[in-house]
């Protein structure tokens, strides 16, 4: 196991690879695999730049995200805001903007509605999170997938093993009418998220409970 320290000078040569960061703008601390990211950056890009490089990082259970964003000079209103994301979202093919509602509120945009897969409600919030002024996204989005006959657990499983991140995790899927459970171990923390966005990705997938401990294995002693 990592001690902390091993930990989060991992994490900070992580970020300080980032082109969009500098090293100097985000703080790293660890407690039991547990990392929490402080600073200032000037746009929320840089902020997701941030969360995800620490997310990718072997050893990491999870991620607290404290760090706020100074806009500077740039002063936009939520009128200014809301109108852009709304003609981000009208010029985005994947996103039916028809079914989505829009509120922004001190620069945080919250989108609401109902959409039938999950690459549509990601990729709503990718639509909107680059536009300058935007603090952060609260994305509600539900999944409401067309009806289907039965979720395909085998299906599901073959294509966590297929993954080249995950073929040898001990991942169990579990499936109950629209839902899908995901238990077992992963020794990543981008493992557990790569894995559900595997499960969301099945037809018929209304909601993906990811229940994935994450533990870093130890390497075997050689004899």
């Amino acid at each position: 196991m990592k001690t902390n320290e091993v930990l989060q000078k991992n994490v900070q040569e992580a970020i300080a690879l980032e082109p969009l960061l500098e090293a100097a703008e985000i703080g790293v601390t660890v407690k039991d695999g547990i990392v929490t990211l402080t600073g200032t950056v000037d746009n929320y890009v840089k902020k997701l730049e941030a969360e995800n490089a620490a997310k990718k990082v072997t050893g990491v259970k999870a991620v607290v995200e404290k760090i706020e964003i100074d806009y500077n000079h740039s002063i936009r209103t939520d009128e200014d805001i809301a109108a852009e994301a709304l003609e981000a979202l009208k010029w985005s093919v994947s996103v039916p903007d028809d079914k989505l509602k829009i509120i922004v509120s001190q620069g945080w945009v919250y989108l609401q509605g109902v959409v039938e897969w999950n690459y549509q409600k990601h990729s709503a919030k990718k639509a909107v999170e680059t536009i300058p002024g935007v603090k952060g996204v609260i994305n509600s989005i539900q999944i409401k997938s067309a009806d289907f006959d039965k979720i395909e657990k085998q299906a599901i499983e073959s294509a966590i093993h297929r993954n080249s991140s995950l073929y040898d995790k001990a991942i169990e899927v579990a499936v109950t009418g629209s839902v899908v459970t995901l238990t077992g171990t992963v020794s990543a923390y981008f493992q557990k998220e790569e894995a559900e966005r595997i499960a969301w990705n099945s037809p018929g997938v209304w909601t993906v409970n990811n229940l994935l401990a994450v533990h870093q294995l130890l390497p075997q002693s050689v004899s």
